[in-house]
């Protein structure tokens, strides 16, 4: 019954394939894309921004833009000094894919720590899929101090707990499987 599905199906293209890694990284040429927000006071006012940002975005990708990456910043500290992203990246890259038909969607990055394996490599794919192919996974082990301790993690042992979380969301990506029925 699902095997005939393609969101239970291994994909068997490889990635330089799919339509985001081939855009965003092409062979000989210097690609421009844009990381999000792209305007001063988002932070402030998220949802006053967002339609202009859409806008911005659509221009972007008309004007042959690679891609649009988002940021995995959990908690806003003053003391970061940086834009930050009011948003999930998740969500947000949900939002943009319904919104855009060829720019590329990036995260940049995942803090992977922070994230459960196997719902990370769930939200991956769904992503990947609902945009037709456009997501581009960055990942990162994540550096400020304030998050660990409000994700019960140890800052000292980011590493070792990322190399255990790939080893499963990579798992979970190469398996195939039928769905439980219930």
């Amino acid at each position: 019954m699902f095997e005939n599905n393609p969101l239970f199906r291994l994909s068997d293209a490889s990635y330089a394939e799919l339509p985001g890694f081939a855009r965003t990284f092409r062979r000989g040429e210097l690609t421009v894309g844009l990381s999000l927000p792209i305007e001063e006071g988002a932070e402030e006012s998220p949802e006053d921004s967002l339609d202009n940002q859409v806008r911005l975005i659509r221009k972007a990708e008309d004007a042959g833009f690679a891609a649009v990456w988002v940021r995995d910043i959990p908690l806003r500290v003053e003391t970061f000094g940086d834009v930050g992203q009011v948003w999930d990246p998740w969500m947000y890259l949900s939002y943009l894919a319904a919104r855009t038909s060829t720019i590329a969607l990036g995260t940049a990055a995942v803090v992977v720590p922070f994230q459960h394996p196997l719902l990370m490599a769930k939200r991956a794919a769904t992503l990947d899929r609902l945009s037709g192919g456009r997501f581009l996974f960055g990942i990162a082990t994540g550096d400020r101090p304030e998050e660990f301790p409000a994700f019960g993690q140890d800052r000292g042992t980011r590493g070792d707990v990322m190399a255990e979380h790939l080893r499963v969301y990579r798992e979970a990506m190469t398996t195939s499987y039928s769905p439980i029925r219930w």
